[in-house]
């Protein structure tokens, strides 16, 4: 019978024990952001993977980092190139590791610290150093013809009917309107044709974006007074060319036109 009670007494004991073990292990969240490391890093190129995400100036101490004022949203950045020059772990309050870039923009009017997450490395076209024969035809054709694609969805490399990506809608436009073939990519497109200054660019020349005449990153249908109509992450819209967002590289002139 004691033999009996103390077994029992043990039980008891030690279910009263676990409880009180069991709160020494529990996992706390951290009551600040640390940071773990912070390194240089090779120039790296990336465009946007979302449109949700910000960029934002980091500061505070290693031990008690705090997210500062929200800089740039990647929303008002379509088709910008980012170069990633620093990488930099954090952990956050909820105990979880996280990696950011510091990027800057080509012209270098926008920089700040983003989660890699919402960025995606940068695929560069195939550079054309053919040239192409120029076609001729009417403007109006042309305009038309691209006219008729306004509201369709982007797509990354589609060529068209019901969606496209920027080369894939130039070159649709002017093979339906003109009958000619346009390289595939941005790039070969503005390699193929002869350039033109913007001075001297006129309503159905291509207008080009990027970062240099050896990153092109865009295209689309000049149309005079700054304004163009293009394929971007909107779909294909009617737009102005003398924003913020945009860093023109060049016109060319694949057809003469009337």
């Amino acid at each position: 019978m004691k033999t009996l009670q103390k077994i029992s007494f043990a039980v008891a004991f030690a279910a009263a024990l676990v409880p009180v073990l069991s709160q020494g292990t529990t996992a706390q969240a951290n009551s600040t952001n640390t940071i773990v490391s912070t390194s240089n890093m090779t120039d790296t190129a990336y465009t946007r993977k979302s449109a949700t995400g910000w960029t934002y100036n980091l500061g505070g101490t290693a031990s008690n980092m705090t997210f500062g004022k929200k800089t740039h949203y990647l929303k008002n950045y379509p088709n910008t190139t980012w170069h990633a020059t620093k990488k930099r772990y954090i952990v956050k309050k909820n105990g979880v590791k996280y990696l950011y870039y510091y990027v800057t923009n080509g012209r270098k009017t926008a920089s700040g610290w983003i989660w890699h997450g919402y960025l995606q490395k940068k695929s560069y076209a195939h550079t054309s150093t053919s040239t192409a024969t120029t076609g001729t035809g009417s403007y109006s054709d042309l305009y038309q013809v691209a006219k008729a694609q306004l509201g369709k969805p982007y797509v990354y490399g589609a060529n068209g009917p019901s969606s496209f990506d920027c080369s894939g809608f130039t070159k649709y436009v002017f093979s339906k309107a003109l009958g000619q073939t346009l390289p595939r990519t941005a790039q070969s497109q503005y390699d193929a044709y002869t350039h033109v200054s913007a001075a001297n660019a006129k309503a159905g020349d291509l207008i080009f974006f990027g970062t240099s005449k050896n990153n092109i990153t865009h295209v689309g249908i000049y149309k005079g007074n700054n304004k163009m109509i293009d394929a971007q992450l909107r779909g294909v819209i009617n737009e102005a060319t003398n924003v913020s967002w945009w860093h023109t590289v060049g016109y060319s002139r694949p057809a003469t036109l009337s």
